[in-house]
């Protein structure tokens, strides 16, 4: 296990050491070089004395840079392996769910606080890999943030094509990586390597290892989540086994980045324990399962539609209509791989003249929006397509 704050406190150390050399350089080219905070040589030998100015700069120097605000670690971050932390994880190399992979830890779980801002009182559990980026975004507005390892190695298995003729296959094995619950005759993973129980399991070692970040308002008195206060989120395949996750277990918002997919399946249709409402979806136009009709099809399943038409987010102020369904036409350079993935806070992300994130209004609305607040409902999407499977060929005669 590893702690971020030791590094950022070795980092620190290091700053102001450049800080005071660089202080007495400058105080060596300027006439009063005698108050350099040093031991100074009287005339008489081997006798020395501080110099008054040298015990003022001591006391003075520690007190004033807090005050500039350097080298202050605005983050507390943990990082600990699923398999330290409960016995019961194993591995499933017939999906590439692994402990170890090329020598390495692979069942790495992240968290992430501020202290210093108020809170959220919401955990949102990222539902992809570590993004430092998206961390700090979401501790800067006063979340606490998750992220466990959990099964998503199957998808080169069985998500090829030619899709399964059943049409929920996808999503009972994205149910069952979530849960460790048996919904799926394709995989069988169990209890302890589902999202859910490795979840609960970091909450209980983070509750225990750094008390003062609260995580313990995540746990009720049995022990388990409060799936009431918890976000779920992701992009892509993770923002697809949210929803369906959120299908299955009432929670308080499904933000969804680029997702969801499953673009041959009907799960995204079923009835919800989340409130559709709760339910927010952001794209950009050039991503492939936006312009292939993959996201705009499982939003209308989802019925999103009863929310607020498709709003345009650079032609648009927040709060957007107050939509569950957001789109970006920012420019990416034709680059339809940045697109899908410049949605979400990180090197890829669409920036402003100043070099600020240019989505940040977007996000802040994603996950901050009043529920409660909702757009008028508009008709379905006629030019958005709802049967994508391919068409069978007909024998030749």
């Amino acid at each position: 296990m590893t702690f971020r704050q030791r590094q950022d406190e070795s980092i620190c150390e290091k700053q102001l050491q450049d800080i005071a050399t660089s202080f007495a350089n400058a105080l060596k080219s300027h006439p009063l070089q005698f108050i350099l905070p040093i031991m100074i040589r009287h005339e008489k030998p081997h006798r020395t004395f501080i110099h008054p100015c040298s015990l003022l700069f001591a006391i003075v120097f520690p007190l004033v840079i807090p005050q500039l605000g350097l080298c202050q670690n605005k983050y507390t971050e943990h990082s600990v392996r699923a398999s330290e932390l409960d016995s019961r994880v194993k591995a499933y190399p017939e999906i590439e769910f692994l402990i170890d992979k090329e020598g390495k830890p692979a069942d790495m779980g992240h968290a992430c606080v501020r202290k210093d801002v108020p809170s959220q009182d919401r955990l949102v559990i990222w539902m992809m890999g570590y993004s430092p980026e998206l961390f700090h975004f979401l501790a800067d507005e006063g979340f606490h943030v998750v992220r466990v390892h959990y099964a998503n190695g199957w998808f080169g298995r069985f998500g090829k094509e030619p899709p399964p003729e059943d049409r929920y296959a996808l999503g009972k094995i994205r149910l069952e990586a979530a849960t460790g619950e048996d919904f799926s005759p394709l995989v069988a993973i169990e209890k302890p390597d589902g999202m859910q129980e490795r979840v609960r399991q970091l909450i209980l070692w983070l509750t225990s290892k750094d008390p003062s970040g609260k995580w313990n308002s995540y746990l009720d008195s049995n022990q388990e989540v409060r799936w009431d206060r918890v976000i779920m989120s992701g992009a892509s395949h993770g923002a697809t086994t949210s929803a369906r996750f959120a299908l299955h277990q009432r929670v308080d918002r499904v933000v969804m980045f680029c997702g969801p997919r499953d673009q041959y399946e009907s799960w995204q249709a079923l009835d919800s324990a989340t409130p559709k409402e709760r339910f927010f979806g952001f794209s950009h136009v050039l991503d492939t399962g936006w312009s292939g009709d993959h996201y705009c099809r499982s939003w209308e399943l989802l019925g999103l539609n009863a929310f607020g038409p498709i709003v345009n987010v650079e032609e648009t102020s927040p709060p957007y209509g107050n939509s569950r369904r957001l789109i970006s036409n920012a420019d990416v350079g034709g680059d339809d791989k940045r697109a899908h993935s410049c949605v979400t806070p990180g090197k890829a992300s669409v920036r402003d003249s100043k070099g600020n994130y240019a989505y940040l209004p977007v996000w802040k609305y994603l996950f901050k929006q009043p529920l409660e607040a909702v757009g008028s409902p508009t008709p379905a999407d006629p030019d958005c397509s709802k049967d994508l499977r391919p068409k069978s060929k007909e024998p030749q005669k």
